[in-house]
């Protein structure tokens, strides 16, 4: 093989090990209650919402959660957190928990230079903070797009990395019987995700309605995390 073609067909592999290195030197994205929480009852879900605030439906969500007094996890995206601030505030203010969702969720996240990634979290983080002095202590990558530098980059910033158990797929807009019976399969521990920002989610709302109660009804009790 020429001189070039072999270089270059090493490319690839060797950054492929490069990112299985860095990796392994990074904690993995958090998918259970307990290992965020270790004193959390055994009979505890988290119900997390992506890619607000949103004025129509995040308002929505916290007049449920408020009648259900269900305490959720909002991973909040920077530039509506500054946008609508408000919400941000009440969200804090009603009990519930925030979590950095990047500045401006780029699609392919993952893809993105170390800089690029390290600064979706910084502006993020302050966006957040800014508003009500209550800066996140978790980060939930867009579209949860992990690689190794996004990985990294919130290592960087002492955050830790948050996945979930069990996607609704509440952003597809499926119809509602899927996303309750999927949000229904909960079992103990479980972290749960859904929208409240994206795009029309009326589904998920309705679905809510019937999927909160529901659990609770199941002997599962919610906490923010």
């Amino acid at each position: 093989m020429p001189e070039l073609e072999y270089l270059q067909s090493m490319v690839v592999p060797a950054q492929a090990s490069a990112d299985a290195a860095l990796a392994a030197n990074t904690p993995r994205p958090v998918s259970h209650v307990r290992d965020l929480l270790p004193a959390a009852p055994r009979d505890v879900v988290a119900l997390t919402v992506d890619d607000g605030p949103n004025p129509l439906w995040t308002a929505q969500l916290l007049d449920l959660l408020q009648r259900t007094e269900i305490r959720a996890t909002f991973c909040l995206i920077g530039m509506h957190a500054q946008e609508y601030p408000g919400l941000v505030k009440r969200i804090i203010a009603e009990g519930h928990s925030v979590a950095n969702h990047s500045m401006t969720h780029p699609q392919a996240f993952g893809h993105l230079p170390f800089v690029a990634i390290q600064r979706q979290i910084t502006d993020a983080q302050s966006a957040i903070a800014d508003v009500d002095g209550a800066a996140p202590k978790l980060f939930r990558a867009p579209c949860g797009d992990w690689s190794a530098p996004v990985l990294s980059a919130v290592q960087s910033v002492k955050l830790v990395p948050l996945g979930w158990s069990i996607d609704s797929l509440d952003c597809s807009r499926p119809g509602t019987r899927p996303i309750i019976t999927r949000l229904l399969a909960a079992q103990p521990g479980d972290i749960l995700l859904c929208h409240d920002g994206g795009g029309d989610r009326a589904q998920t709302l309705e679905s809510l309605r019937i999927v909160l109660p529901a659990i609770k009804d199941l002997g599962l009790q919610f906490t923010a995390l």
